[in-house]
């Protein structure tokens, strides 16, 4: 009896190792003939920003040359990096995302 107390007690709680999923940025490229409310329209309605938010991000990619649209898991922001340049294709627009791996 004394046997399966002490081996009881050396039994312990495995807790499950659940690793986060790599993260992905989806980056906004400039370029000289997308117009800015094209821009803002696709961050509203592609990552739901807020028109301010939209608003800072295309300035961000206007003044700088590219911006992040936002951090997601790979399938989602490869995704989101289709349909705005489907939508950009669509509309005749050259504008164009990427797809960036975040590394820890």
């Amino acid at each position: 009896m004394s046997e399966i107390a002490s081996f009881e007690n050396k039994v312990q709680e495995l807790k499950p190792k659940t690793k986060k999923p790599p993260m992905f940025d989806v980056i906004l490229l400039n370029d000289d003939f997308t117009p800015m409310d094209f821009v803002v329209y696709v961050l509203k309605e592609i990552f739901n920003h807020t028109d301010q938010q939209a608003n800072e991000i295309m300035l961000k990619v206007h003044n700088e040359g590219e911006a992040s649209c936002g951090i997601f898991t790979k399938d989602l922001a490869e995704t989101k990096s289709y349909e705005v340049n489907n939508l950009a294709k669509i509309n005749d627009h050259p504008l164009i995302s990427i797809v960036k791996p975040i590394y820890d």
